[in-house]
């Protein structure tokens, strides 16, 4: 019971820091530039966690050429390119809208799965389901009001879906790495090269330190994003797939959207149309098709009945982070 209710406490956790890391996110745009405030936020996560692994000691450096690839691959699709992606688009998007359009990860990674790992499968419903997150993502880029300047729309969903690309083949490539560092190791260094890299994307694009705006307002949000958001929300991410499993852990996918719709509203009076909260109710019937299995055996589990032998895998997306 014990058990039970930590890897709960884990699963709420995961979905409210990740899911106000995209509050947080916009709150912040209003005083910092998308790029240079990503970086700020790599800055302060890979500094806690680096010292987080270091403490707790074990296998926390990379030693093996698969612990390298898994570094850069997670470094530059899972971190760097996904947050320059997400805080630049997040500039034209409500927060709600934002993790919607990020919630298309797991839908997502099975197209990049087909190319890369011949050996996975998809059948006619997974295909379904597929169309289906797309079609709800079509949907949500209907409707120009869900973007705060109204004809930015498109690009603000452009720009998020790229992120939401560049995780979702980040986690088909690191999983054909053979990697033997923990994914929370991992994860501390490719926040470090993550922040160069970002931090050079943010040179490139013409931004400033002397762009800042320091109001309290913008000191919480590099706080919330770079500590909540990061440096205790990946550790609770992971210690969640340690003990729930990856596809139950990967559900906070659509809890996360939730948690920034609802939090959005309160702290920064958004509202999310109609249309998005439909969108986002066809993406999650697609992730459903492309994963009834895995799910069918979770609640079998959770009943006491034993898994079917041949879908008892990881979830592509095991790595990949939320926000």
């Amino acid at each position: 019971m014990r058990s039970d209710r930590y890897t709960l406490l884990l699963f709420i956790i995961t979905s409210l820091t990740f899911g106000t890391a995209f509050v947080g996110i916009k709150a912040g745009l209003v005083a910092l530039p998308p790029i240079l405030f990503a970086g700020l936020r790599y800055d302060i996560g890979a500094a806690i966690l680096l010292a987080y692994v270091y403490r707790r000691g074990g296998y926390w450096r990379p030693r093996t050429r698969g612990d390298l690839m898994a570094v850069v691959i997670a470094g530059l699709f899972l971190s760097g390119f996904n947050a320059a992606l997400l805080f630049t688009g997040q500039q034209y998007l409500t927060t709600g809208t934002a993790a919607v359009i990020f919630s298309l990860v797991p839908v997502l990674a099975p197209l990049f799965a087909i190319v890369l790992l011949p050996e996975e499968k998809f059948d006619f419903l997974g295909m379904i389901g597929i169309l289906l997150g797309l079609g709800g993502v079509t949907i949500i880029v209907g409707l120009n009001s869900i973007s705060t300047t109204g004809n930015a729309a498109l690009l603000g969903v452009t720009l998020v879906g790229g992120a939401a690309v560049a995780v979702a083949f980040g986690s088909v490539l690191l999983s054909k790495t053979d990697r033997s560092i923990s994914g929370i190791g991992m994860t501390a260094w490719a926040l470090v090269l993550a922040a160069g890299v970002v931090h050079g994307l943010s040179l490139l694009m013409g931004e400033s330190p002397g762009d800042v705006t320091l109001t309290f307002g913008a000191l919480v949000a590099i706080f919330w994003v770079g500590v909540p958001a990061t440096a205790v929300a990946f550790p609770a991410y992971y210690g969640l797939i340690d003990r729930a499993g990856p596809v139950r852990a990967n559900l906070i996918s659509y809890t996360v959207p939730l948690v920034a719709t609802g939090v959005g509203a309160i702290v920064l009076d958004e509202v999310v149309p109609v249309r998005t909260v439909f969108g986002f109710a066809v993406i999650v019937i697609g992730f459903t098709l492309i994963e009834r299995q895995n799910l069918r055996d979770e609640i079998r589990r959770l009943r006491g009945v034993p898994a079917s032998p041949d879908q008892d895998e990881e979830h592509i997306c095991e790595s990949a982070p939320r926000g």
